[in-house]
């Protein structure tokens, strides 16, 4: 099974400043601001939507090709990357410039102030699948990118009949409604969070159900509260993994994707396949770093049993890996 995982796959470098940044805010001259501060600590994280998503589904057994532009510095994330099973073929580095990165200063009451470098990404507009793939691939994973690279990959997927997921997250505030509505159009599944899909009802001025009727499958995603997914006339809920050890919520919603589109191009309902991404979800959100988790598929599937029942259909997991 050829599956294609589009979007960003970025640096993460996540600090922490042992104070309050209000602290140093002066009432009358945030005209011109000029700070700088001393953090206690530094980490580098691997990240990228894309690179999220096909991490958590080479865990659970697939071998995702991962399709994003990338800098000079991606040597040792590709490394990484393809010593856990993403095949990176279909990765293309631009020598010019530096890998995606995200910049994120927190302070001791969780106030962030963040950076977003683009940095190769927004090289993606510049190739289509058949530049980097030979042939058809069974799914494609449309997920936060150059937003043009956005569009032309979901018109290319509709043009050639090949099924697709489009998965707009952190673009939805940059994309407008008329580029929202027809991107979706035609999608296998539309993955977004409960708030992503009032603005998309907004922007696009269509109701829940005019949506549903766009997509194949509509789910939408409530964090603690579970999610539901629309799926014809059917409507399935589901209630999330429980944990008493979350670390970040960042890379949740990336993992729980990796879990669901894995439990639908392997069969399973949909139930039991929003189920597998809310596991996924939760290992994920207990670690922090967006691929620090780990898992077997023999150790996901006894967790899985805590807490959903799948009657047994879960041992198809420990044949294919």
């Amino acid at each position: 099974m050829e599956i294609l995982v589009t979007g960003s796959i970025a640096y993460d470098y996540l600090m922490r400043f042992p104070g309050k940044f209000s602290d140093y805010l002066i009432d009358g001259q945030m005209h011109q601001v000029s700070l700088s501060f001393l953090v206690d600590d530094m980490t580098k994280h691997w990240g990228g939507t894309a690179a999220n998503i096909a991490y958590t589904m080479a865990l659970l057994g697939m071998r995702p090709k991962l399709m994003g532009t990338v800098g000079r510095d991606f040597p040792d994330y590709r490394a990484w990357l393809e010593s856990v099973g993403v095949d990176c073929s279909t990765v293309r580095q631009i020598d010019d410039v530096f890998t995606a990165s995200f910049f994120c200063n927190t302070d001791m009451v969780n106030n962030q102030i963040a950076s977003f470098y683009t940095g190769a990404m927004a090289y993606a507009r510049h190739y289509r699948i058949a530049d980097v793939f030979n042939g058809k691939p069974d799914l494609v994973l449309i997920t936060p990118n150059d937003p043009v690279a956005m569009t032309q990959i979901a018109q290319e997927c509709r043009e050639n009949d090949i099924r697709f997921v489009y998965d707009p997250s952190q673009q939805v505030p940059r994309l407008s409604g008329e580029e929202l509505a027809r991107d979706m159009q035609g999608a296998y599944v539309m993955v977004v969070n409960a708030y992503e899909a009032e603005v998309i009802g907004q922007k696009t001025g269509k109701s829940l159900d005019e949506l549903r009727q766009m997509v194949e499958i509509l789910v939408v995603t409530h964090g603690p509260r579970g999610s539901v997914a629309y799926h014809g006339d059917e409507e399935v809920r589901i209630d999330a993994f429980p944990t008493d050890a979350m670390k970040d919520p960042t890379g949740g919603g990336d993992a729980f994707r990796a879990g669901l589109i894995y439990g639908l191009m392997n069969g399973y309902s949909t139930k039991i396949a929003m189920q597998m991404g809310s596991l996924s979800a939760t290992y994920a959100i207990e670690h922090v770093g967006t691929q620090s988790h780990r898992f077997t598929p023999a150790e996901f599937i006894t967790r899985f049993r805590t807490h959903y029942d799948d009657n047994g259909l879960l041992d198809r997991l420990l044949v294919q890996a």
